[in-house]
């Protein structure tokens, strides 16, 4: 194997949006760094099940909107 082309892992803090702290290993930032999260698993609809609202404003949905809504399926 090639010398010195594996990433430095070291160990950072990483908040989630509640304020709970957790540290891990990572090749993000440097070693003692804080990683504060701005969407995690407690707050991301994704994994709450919550409601989301499209914002398209003029783009990729509006376009396959205009191009297949009449297919009415």
């Amino acid at each position: 194997m090639k010398a010195d082309i594996h990433p430095d892992y070291h160990m950072i803090k990483v908040v989630m949006t509640d304020g709970t702290e957790y540290e891990t290993r990572s090749t993000w930032g440097n070693e003692g760094d804080v990683l504060t999260l701005d969407i995690d698993p407690t707050s991301h609809p994704a994994w709450t099940g919550g409601s989301q609202q499209l914002l398209d404003r003029g783009g990729r949905v509006s376009k396959f909107n205009k191009r297949f809504g009449g297919l009415g399926i």
